[in-house]
């Protein structure tokens, strides 16, 4: 048996609006028929906005009235966005000590390598004694990214031009230092001056000992050239004693010292741990072929100085403003050592009485 309905048939839409339209009558009477426990009004209001109602949509941002405007914030974005160039030094932080050199955080997209070799300008036996895990020091950025993306880092690089610049700033002052021999070889020795390796010429060394000797000795040292460009360091032992000497030593004045060494122009002689040159023209008023006719190594003598050069380390001597009369040092040189004192005495009333008629002093025109 078939069962016929006497009610029209709806439309699926039509109804589905109707139950909607109907919403706002269902939920007031559901509300009137319960029990809330409350008075409040729970009801849905009849105001509310519809969908193409604009204030019913999200308000426009207004980036005038931000905080910052959009130049500003690329600016911001940008500072973050590191560009490392090699030559820049930059702030890091250790986080891996390995064999060969350590791992260093910069803030770089790939953590930065610094090689064992860049670790110091001075020698040292691993990374353990320059750095520790978590340490945040300096980095010289030495190269471009490699094919990985990684950069090569070093503190050696920042040690040495600090070094440079240490030592300009020494030469610049005049400064005496004291340093290491730590070699010598056939033209002098080797020391070390703020981790930079300086070189003291053999005629600038004074002293007694065999220049071979000299190792682990610390000697007071004068800047003779400072080059940063051509990598040259080169000072004087000699310079720094004579300066010291010189400060207790005045022209005019009788020291006695010990012949060293005689060349063909004249004689080194030794006055108190300094070197002084007694140039031939210098030995006396007669005319001399060569200083061993007159001279021996060993010799015992008297000298008077009669220039003191600060700046090229120098100290000129002579026995011929000694003699009492020409030639006495080839004939008598006692008697000469005999009255040195008296003669010099002469020899400063001279240089006084020149320096008050204006005339340059005669110490002063030797070289």
């Amino acid at each position: 048996m078939t069962v016929t309905s006497t009610d029209p048939v709806q439309d699926p839409a039509v109804e589905t609006a109707e139950a909607l339209t109907n919403v706002p009558e269902a939920a007031a009477e559901v509300a009137d028929q319960a029990d809330f426990g409350t008075d409040e009004d729970l009801s849905i209001p009849d105001d509310i906005p519809t969908a193409d109602d604009p204030s019913s949509r999200a308000a426009n941002r207004d980036m005038d009235n931000a905080g910052f405007t959009l130049d500003e914030f690329a600016a911001l974005l940008s500072k973050y966005d590191y560009n490392f160039k090699p030559g820049d030094i930059v702030n890091g932080t250790v986080f891996a000590l390995e064999s060969k050199g350590a791992m260093i955080d910069i803030g770089a997209k790939t953590a930065a390598f610094m090689p064992l070799q860049e670790v110091s300008i001075n020698r040292v036996e691993g990374l353990s004694d320059v750095l520790q895990p978590g340490e945040i020091r300096e980095f010289f950025i030495m190269s471009e990214e490699n094919e990985d993306g990684q950069l090569s880092l070093s503190i050696r690089r920042i040690e040495y031009q600090r070094a440079w610049e240490r030592v300009r700033q020494l030469q610049k002052e005049d400064a005496t230092i004291y340093s290491e021999v730590f070699a010598t070889n056939r033209g002098g020795a080797l020391v070390r001056v703020e981790g930079l390796r300086g070189f003291i010429p053999g005629s600038h060394i004074s002293t007694r000992k065999p220049k071979e000797e000299l190792v682990a000795d610390f000697l007071p040292l004068k800047f003779l050239e400072v080059d940063e460009e051509r990598n040259r360091l080169v000072l004087s032992h000699r310079r720094a004693l004579v300066e010291r000497k010189m400060n207790r030593l005045e022209v005019g004045e009788v020291v006695v010292g010990t012949v060293r060494g005689i060349k063909p122009y004249g004689a080194f002689i030794d006055i108190g741990g300094v070197s002084g040159l007694l140039h031939i023209s210098e030995i006396s008023h007669e005319h001399i072929e060569t200083p061993h006719s007159v001279l021996n190594v060993n010799d015992q003598m008297k000298v008077m100085i009669i220039d003191l050069d600060a700046e090229r380390g120098r100290i000129s001597l002579s026995t011929k403003a000694l003699e009492p009369e020409p030639g006495d040092m080839l004939t008598d040189p006692q008697k000469v050592f005999d009255k040195a004192e008296e003669m010099a005495a002469r020899y400063k009333q001279m240089l006084l009485e020149q320096a008050e008629e204006g005339e340059e002093p005669l110490g002063s025109m030797m070289v």
